[in-house]
């Protein structure tokens, strides 16, 4: 059985560089136009992020799910979680470090 040859017009990543510049083509040549638009994109967005968590989830659960081993899961949430606190304890460092340079006179 051959691979099929995918054309470069067939790939995700061209057609969304393709809808990019098509966007950007009718903001520039037609604004009036690009903001009745507006409630189209907005609702895009929200179906994007409607999706993220489940996928997410469905991701994750289906990646331990086809983990044989159980220990290895462990130590990899283990990890994942210490990464995440380190992380987390950094960014509110910065952000107490940062508070009186800006927010306060």
């Amino acid at each position: 059985m051959t691979k099929a040859k995918i054309t470069l017009f067939h790939t995700l990543y061209f057609q969304v560089i393709v809808g990019v510049l098509f966007g950007v083509a009718v903001g520039l040549l037609w604004p009036e136009f690009g903001t009745k638009l507006k409630p189209l994109g907005d609702g895009f967005i929200k179906l994007i992020k409607m999706l993220i968590a489940p996928i997410i989830f469905l991701t994750v659960s289906l990646g331990i799910a086809h983990t044989g081993d159980m220990r290895k899961v462990g130590r990899v949430g283990l990890k994942a979680l210490l990464y995440f606190e380190v992380v987390s304890s950094l960014a509110l460092l910065n952000c107490w470090n940062g508070y009186p340079l800006f927010f306060l006179k």
